[in-house]
């Protein structure tokens, strides 16, 4: 099966760039895979407007094809019940990817939020847990960069598999934070810890940790010592919910960890009218906000960006203990 699915491989020791055959995978896939064709045709139809926030502002996206995302169902019962989409076995006749290190198969994300959108799914039906996978997100990251971007989403923050782990990739900088995060003015030194260095971003709406290294060992060992911080902080049995977007410029890893203390807010789960279908990951706390129905695109409001950012984020007084306990 595994042969079958694959369009290229890709080693350490490999010479072509990363980001080289990534590019042909989608350029191939998009001729032989009618779904992947569709959808990214449909991104020159979404529709984007831009919000001016308390402070920051969001860019808010109407994309159609994101329904399946954000409506999916992620109870235990939910996915016991249905079939893996990422498991090998289950990809479209068509589908095709990059053998990565002999761990993952980088694919064409077929619902994209951006052009090359990107899904990077274990070969093997392993749970979403980030602790055990960090150094292969560093990895990742590193032999995508400069093109494209790495974001994780946990299994209670976004994930539509939370039963099999993975990542996903996006072209550099169409995640608004990784611009901003550039701004000195917007950048709030916390502390250094060996050769890894502590942010967070100012007046930006939720509060979210930024980790900076050029030394892999090191950034993987802060980050474990941050994610047993969070996981302490809200009493969480397993993984700590949070969301991770990563990239690697200048041979430097930029990390941002954003805690979460729940997936949805609560107007996704109102009934009628009241009812806005938002479920916040990665890409929407980076500051691009998708929103699959068109009546939410129009009502989405900058107040209402601001509360269910504050709902689903740690309160301030909570990150800052965490910090301290570093």
């Amino acid at each position: 099966m595994l042969d079958q699915k694959i369009f290229r491989t890709y080693y350490a020791s490999s010479t072509e760039p990363l980001s080289n055959l990534y590019s042909s995978l989608f350029l191939a896939q998009e001729k032989a895979w009618p779904r992947l064709a569709e959808g990214i045709a449909a991104l020159n139809t979404v529709h984007v407007r831009t919000l001016p926030c308390d402070g920051y502002t969001v860019q808010v996206q109407w994309n159609p094809k994101r329904i399946q995302s954000t409506g999916a169902k992620v109870d235990a019962q939910s996915i016991r019940e249905r079939k893996c989409f990422l498991c090998m076995a289950n990809l479209p006749a068509e589908q095709q990817g990059i053998l990565y290190r002999n761990d993952f198969l980088l694919l064409c994300n077929p619902a994209p939020i951006f052009h090359h959108h990107g899904t990077v799914s274990h070969i093997h039906h392993i749970p979403q847990e980030i602790e055990q996978a960090f150094a292969q997100l560093l990895d990742l990251a590193k032999d995508l960069a400069p093109h494209f971007t790495l974001f994780y989403n946990g299994p209670q923050c976004g994930a539509s598999a939370p039963d099999h782990l993975h990542f996903q990739a996006s072209p550099a900088g169409k995640i608004p934070i990784e611009q901003e995060s550039l701004d000195p003015g917007r950048r709030k030194g916390l502390k250094t810890i060996g050769r890894v260095r502590l942010s967070t971003l100012k007046n930006y709406g939720r509060a979210i940790l930024v980790l900076e290294s050029e030394d892999h060992s090191e950034l993987s060992s802060v980050f474990l010592e941050v994610s047993s911080a969070i996981r302490s902080a809200v009493s969480a049995a397993q993984e700590p919910p949070l969301n991770i977007i990563c990239t690697y410029t200048g041979d430097r890893w930029r990390l941002f960890v954003i805690p979460r203390t729940k997936h949805r807010p609560d107007i996704y789960f109102q009934e009628g009218e009241e009812k806005v279908l938002i479920s916040p990951a990665s890409v929407d706390l980076g500051g691009l906000l998708i929103t699959p129905l068109e009546k939410d695109f129009h009502r989405v409001t900058a107040e209402l960006v601001q509360s269910v950012f504050q709902e689903v984020t740690l309160e301030q007084s909570v990150f800052n203990r965490i910090v301290e306990q570093l």
